[in-house]
């Protein structure tokens, strides 16, 4: 890889947040080896005008045919990305460019793989932002087992490797930590300042927090039976199939003894717990021939190296 630094920034109409934002990252990127990769999503303000201005070797710019959103953005930013370290930050100024050097020194000098911040100070509104903020980064906490503060900020380091093996769709942007943690990344985290916004309107609402939930379930999932589905599905289906099995045993040793079962809803019950249950078997089945057929068509592996030595 050519450079040492790529700084990954996806922008949606922030027309009049790039001029400074630029200066800002030139200024504080003096001295290092990087690019700035700027990836429009799909802009319908001037905001591609303004980047098209600048002609500056270091600066890129990935043009969207339409809005994709953030985590589209975010996964063609680091493919095109062509350096060692991947920084990736908000287009809206609220993430601050002179938290990057000190990011990346510390990232080195404690052989990270990722480095991510943590709001200091935070300048969002309380009751929209901060407080389902807090509740959202609770609950990924206790829920992943992958302790870090505050996955709702942009602002990360991260090895060039790792940003590109993440796989990041959907809108799996905000559990970064997450992936990377499935990748077996060193991470830790450190505060970084936070500004609020000068120029334009937040792209955020309440309702990207409530998207953050049923998110949640697919990143648990993915973390805990990623590679092994049928754990999962086939455990769920012998309970539940095992339980129907036994109601219906019951109810024959009942019509043996000449009671009249006919009727009973309990018929009913162990029918669906049996029929369910087998279906959760079946999905598993099926689910984990995806699986083998997902790693071994692409020459994938279940496991990842850090070093080799002889």
């Amino acid at each position: 890889m050519s450079r040492k630094l790529s700084v990954v920034i996806c922008v949606y109409n922030e027309a009049e947040n790039i001029q400074p934002l630029i200066e800002r990252l030139l200024n504080a990127l003096q001295g290092i080896d990087c690019e700035i990769v700027f990836v429009d999503d799909g802009s319908t303000d001037t905001t591609l005008a303004k980047l098209k201005t600048y002609k500056n070797s270091s600066i890129k710019i990935v043009e969207f045919r339409r809005n994709y959103g953030q985590s589209a953005a975010l996964a063609a930013g680091i493919e095109y990305a062509n350096a060692e370290w991947i920084v990736t930050m908000d287009g809206d100024l609220q993430n601050d460019p002179d938290d990057i050097p000190r990011m990346l020194n510390l990232a080195e000098d404690k052989s990270l793989d990722l480095l991510a911040g943590i709001r200091q100070k935070r300048q969002d509104g309380f009751i929209l932002r901060k407080i389902p903020s807090k509740i959202a980064n609770w609950m990924i906490r206790n829920a992943s087992g992958v302790h870090l503060h505050d996955y709702g900020c942009t602002l990360k380091v991260m090895k060039s490797d790792l940003a590109k093996s993440l796989g990041i769709y959907g809108e799996l942007h905000r559990f970064i930590p997450i992936l990377a943690d499935l990748e077996g990344a060193r991470m830790d985290e450190t505060p970084v300042k936070h500004h609020a916004r000068s120029f334009g309107k937040s792209k955020y609402g309440i309702n990207r927090t409530m998207r953050v939930f049923s998110d949640l379930l697919l990143i648990l999932y993915l973390k805990k039976f990623r590679n092994k589905p049928m754990h999962l599905f086939g455990g769920w289906g012998v309970l539940l199939s095992g339980s129907g099995g036994l109601i219906m045993a019951y109810l024959l040793f009942q019509k043996i003894l000449g009671h009249d079962i006919w009727g009973r809803p309990i018929i009913i019950l162990g029918t669906i717990l049996v029929m369910a249950g087998l279906q959760l078997i079946v999905l598993g089945i099926l689910s984990e021939m995806q699986v083998r057929t997902y790693y071994e068509s692409q020459g994938k592996k279940i496991y990842r190296v850090r070093n080799y030595f002889e």
